[in-house]
């Protein structure tokens, strides 16, 4: 849950940037598009395994 307090001399649009901020950082547009459709457990393999391939191209693998 995302919670953001507001701090004397924050304006409106501060806090709308803030919020925006930390949606985008914690992920959870990222994961409501996810779950936005059901994903058979055979597909979801498969695209874990691409999403792995794809980070260790870009050297994001894990150690």
């Amino acid at each position: 849950m995302v919670v953001v307090k507001k701090m004397p001399g924050d304006s409106d649009d501060s806090l709308i940037r803030k919020f925006s901020r930390k949606v985008l950082t914690e992920g959870i547009m990222q994961e409501a598009k996810r779950r936005e459709f059901y994903l058979k457990p055979s597909l979801a393999r498969k695209q874990k395994k691409e999403d792995a391939r794809r980070a260790k191209q870009r050297g994001y693998g894990q150690y």
